[in-house]
């Protein structure tokens, strides 16, 4: 299983430019989302590993944690070093971070 972190550490590692890609659909990612992300649902995660980097430690999110978990987890399976954000783009939002809305992709 994937290592997690809390929403307040992935706030101190964007800081330092971290790579955060949220693995919701489309809709999700247009309701709210933490600034800077790459959207990447997680269906088409194994069509896009090849587009991430490996080179850093990429941290994934998602609604609430669980398919984050499932995405980490496939992408350290296939040699990347991922971490899940537990309590997901709803945590961030209710813990009071800035966040995005809208259609930027």
């Amino acid at each position: 299983m994937a290592e997690e972190i809390t929403i307040a550490q992935l706030a101190i590692e964007r800081e330092r430019g971290a790579t955060v890609v949220d693995v919701r659909e489309v809709h999700e990612y247009i309701e709210a989302r933490v600034p800077g992300v790459t959207l990447i649902p997680l269906a088409t995660i194994p069509d896009e590993v090849d587009a991430l980097p490996r080179d850093e430690t990429l941290y994934v999110i998602c609604h609430s944690g669980v398919r984050s978990q499932y995405a980490a987890d496939f992408l350290n399976a296939n040699g990347f070093d991922a971490v899940s954000v537990a309590g997901g783009t709803m945590a961030w939002v209710q813990q009071g971070f800035d966040y995005d809305t809208g259609d930027d992709r």
